[in-house]
């Protein structure tokens, strides 16, 4: 199943009554981000989802944390049980998604490959379930803690989240209304096999305060391996009579303009690839495709907006970013102390940090010739 239509449902519909404390336990801080914010930022930001539905406490759908307002995704009131907001989301999975991948909102630290290797697994054999191997003596004991069994410990294995399941599989599996702790385990009861994947130590399950001192150190870790990352952008459009010419958010006096599904606004499609390539997650046509119409004549300053609010969810911030503009004519010289301040306001930093240059083609191919303009642009982020 290549290029497989893949759905995310995050489990948030619990208030953490173990972890104690007035807020709900999704929504306390991990190094200066909320559990949730981290969690769901991994699967907005992932490549292989297309979708991300999370469940939420009835009075935080109702009135949903700012962070997940600004992201594309959908929300949906949790129910009683675990499962039961699961199926309150699933109900909304769009009929085209032939995988579904359910994982706890208090596990923020699966990988983009842990979640990529699952979907994998589900998409081949309908269920799949990320675990680990258990690495002490199992025993199993009565009620008085007396030990009746030493298990074989090279068949115990760990259960974690994200679990993945085509989507019949899940359907299927929520139509059993007994409890259960996990979606795996109501698929093994529907009749399903489920196959294992190599899960991670550190896609650890924060249940209680004392789990979030080993947040903290699995974040200041990952914090201390991604600071400091480069992404490159580029963008080109024809240039054709009766349009305007948009660079950097600015409109440029000029006989012609660039042809796109949006307002073909190089300058800021460069920029956004930049910082998206910089946090490695994908490209502008990824998430603002040409065959979307929502984008149809849309403001590209916007749309690096709302780039600018993913990377920023995954962790990092603008450092600089350097943009080339190639265009023939007109000049732009005049406009690019307000193109900076455009791009500089849309990205959340200092004027100082953008960099905007013209220059031109000396005359080669189409570019040369007035019948086209492009940009290439630079992006540094650091993590926060």
């Amino acid at each position: 199943m290549q290029n497989r239509s893949v759905t995310a449902i995050i489990a948030a519909g619990g208030r953490g009554v173990r972890f104690g404390g007035s807020r709900p336990k999704q929504l306390v801080e991990v190094h200066g981000e909320s559990i949730l914010a981290r969690t769901v930022g991994a699967f907005v930001a992932h490549p292989a989802v297309d979708d991300v539905i999370v469940a939420l406490p009835a009075d935080l759908a109702a009135d949903p944390p700012p962070f997940l307002r600004d992201r594309a995704l959908r929300i949906v009131a949790g129910g009683a049980r675990r499962q039961d907001s699961v199926t309150n989301a699933f109900a909304v999975v769009s009929e085209g998604a032939e995988v579904v991948v359910v994982h706890d909102a208090v596990r923020p630290f699966a990988s983009a490959e842990l979640i990529a290797r699952t979907i994998a697994a589900a998409a081949e054999s309908g269920a799949a379930v990320a675990a680990i191997a258990a690495r002490d003596t199992v025993k199993r004991v009565d009620s008085g803690r007396y030990v009746r069994e030493t298990l074989a410990r090279d068949t115990i294995y760990l259960a974690q989240t994200p679990q993945a399941f085509r989507r019949e599989v899940l359907r299927a599996a929520l139509a059993i209304n007994d409890d259960a702790t996990d979606e795996a385990a109501l698929a093994e009861r529907a009749g399903y096999q489920v196959r294992v994947v190599e899960g991670e130590a550190t896609n650890i399950k924060i249940t209680t305060p004392e789990d979030l001192a080993i947040a903290d150190t699995i974040a200041r870790r990952g914090k201390a391996v991604r600071t400091g990352r480069a992404g490159l952008g580029y963008d080109l459009h024809r240039l054709v009579e009766g349009r305007p010419l948009i660079l950097g958010g600015v409109t440029v006096p000029s006989d012609r303009g660039a042809l796109g599904h949006s307002d073909a606004d190089v300058v800021c499609h460069a920029v956004t690839d930049a910082i998206l390539g910089a946090a490695s997650l994908g490209d502008i046509g990824r998430h603002f495709p040409d065959s979307d119409p929502r984008w149809k004549d849309a403001s590209s300053v916007e749309l690096l907006r709302r780039a600018a609010a993913l990377v920023a969810g995954e962790g990092y911030e603008i450092g600089n970013v350097d943009v080339t503009v190639i265009l023939e004519r007109p000049k732009i010289a005049n406009q690019i102390a307000a193109m900076r301040d455009v791009l500089a306001a849309a990205l959340g930093v200092d004027t100082a940090r953008v960099s905007i240059k013209g220059k031109t083609n000396e005359g080669v191919d189409a570019i040369g010739r007035g019948e086209a303009i492009a940009a290439h642009a630079i992006a540094l982020i650091r993590a926060r």
